[in-house]
This record gives structure tokens, C-alpha cells and sequence, in this order.
């Protein structure tokens, strides 16, 4: 199966002048379609560091989304960043061009114009608010920081070329809520769990309320799964901490 990660670009982003929304809709746009997301990676405007990183996640032949930095302004690294990464010279994109020349006229030119130039070879990602196309290159999808433009793209991405991965593979989440135990007394039994099941992924989730209640849970193919929740159900049991489905 593909591995999905994200890019989340810009300063803005990091000095807390505008909140990231893009996280939370490629979590839910990949659960939906039997899918999830591996890793989130927050970058400032460092060149440096977004061509590194972008590197090796090519390396590592990865899906990758990206937000922000194409944009035509002098603090838009992303896609020199791209164009670097994957060995490639930027040229202008004649189908971009012609986008952007039916959505501004005139005055697509001198300035917004720039926004056609990509690494060499890259493909269109359309944009259906103002037509200003993102890019992709080696399975990397490069969207506006706008989150009313790039979230439709990103729909676009997924159905029109990962539909084949759509509820294929066999990964399920269950967890249950611990009432009246701390992570800390829950530990042994995380062990025990972990020991039990190598394949699997546990995770533990403590709540701030007054009964001092964990949710605990593990991920995997659906029959290990369900072997582990029931063994973690009758590990809770024999603690004495009463629990409940969720």
C-alpha cells in the first residue's frame, strides 16, 4: 500500500498568524476512502529545508500533498523547492499558462503568470476557484496554502488517480474508554499487549475529566485486531478498572 504524508508550508503557519486547516480534511478525506495518513510535517519558508525534506520523501516514493509556497511572491519557495529536489529545471507550463490567461486576461501578465512555471514534465492539478493550476511531480501534489482551493484539488487527486486503493487494505482502529485509570497504571498491560501483538499499532489517549478515564486502543488487520481488543477488555477486567465500548 502507498504511504500518504503531508506538507504544511509557510511562516505564516508557524508564527500563528493563520491556523492550519489542511491536517484535519487529508485525515478525513483518506479515512473515507479506506486510507490514512502516515505523517504531517510543519516547514518554515527555508529553502533549504523544503527541498531537503521533499527529497526524501521522492526517495522514499511517497504520496505527498504539499500546501503553500507556489504562489508568484518573493517568499513562494515551494516550487524551486520542487523543482530542486526532483533534478529538474523549472520551464513554463503552456496548459497553466493558458489557464491563467482565461481566468485574468491581460492581466495575467507580467506577474501572475509566474504561477505557470514548474519543474519540467510536472502535470496540472486543477484549481476550480481561480483557475491558478497547482502541480505534481513523482506522486507529489503541490496546492495552494488556501484551504478553499486546495481541498477540492485534493479530492481531484485522490479519485482521479488513487481510486484503485480505495478500501483495499485491511486496517482497522478499536479502543475502548478506561474509567478511574491514568496511563500510568495502564502501562504493564500496554507492554503485555505490545509483546503479544509486534504487528500491531497501540495507542493511549488519556482525557482531562473527573473520572481520570484513558481511552486505549490498537490498529492492524482486522482479525488481530479484534484478538487484541479482546485481550486488552479482559486485561482491564483483571486491574479491576471498569471500562466501556466506544
Amino acid at each position: 500500500m502507498k504511504t500518504f504524508g503531508i506538507y504544511i508550508i509557510g511562516d505564516e503557519i508557524l508564527s500563528g498568524k493563520r491556523q492550519d486547516a489542511h491536517l484535519s480534511f487529508v485525515v478525513q478525506a483518506l479515512k473515507a476512502r479506506g486510507l490514512q495518513l502516515a505523517w504531517a510535517n510543519y516547514l518554515g519558508d527555508i529553502p533549504e529545508q523544503i527541498t531537503s525534506s521533499i527529497k526524501a520523501s521522492m526517495a522514499r516514493a511517497e504520496v505527498v500533498f504539499s500546501f503553500g509556497g507556489i504562489g508568484a511572491t518573493p517568499d513562494d519557495f515551494t516550487r524551486q523547492c520542487a523543482a530542486d529536489a526532483a533534478g529538474l529545471p523549472i520551464e513554463r507550463h503552456l496548459a497553466a499558462v493558458a489557464e491563467i490567461e482565461a481566468q485574468y486576461g491581460e492581466t495575467a501578465y507580467p506577474k501572475r503568470v509566474l504561477m505557470a512555471d514548474f519543474p519540467q514534465g510536472a502535470t496540472l492539478i486543477p484549481n476550480p476557484i481561480n483557475r491558478v493550476a497547482g502541480f505534481a511531480i513523482n506522486e507529489h501534489y503541490f496546492l495552494p496554502g488556501f484551504p478553499q482551493m486546495a481541498h477540492p484539488m485534493i479530492t481531484w487527486v485522490l479519485d482521479t488517480y488513487y481510486p484503485h486503493l480505495f478500501h483495499q487494505q485491511d486496517y482497522i482502529e478499536s479502543s475502548i474508554i478506561v474509567m478511574e485509570a491514568g496511563e500510568s497504571r495502564l502501562i504493564d498491560l500496554m507492554n503485555h499487549i505490545l509483546a503479544q501483538y509486534p504487528d500491531l499499532k497501540l495507542f493511549s489517549l488519556p482525557k482531562l475529566d473527573k473520572q481520570r478515564s484513558t481511552e486505549l486502543g490498537v490498529k492492524g488487520t482486522a482479525a488481530r485486531v479484534e484478538a487484541a481488543i479482546s485481550d486488552i477488555k479482559h486485561g482491564v477486567t483483571a486491574l479491576n478498572f471498569p471500562w466501556t465500548e466506544i
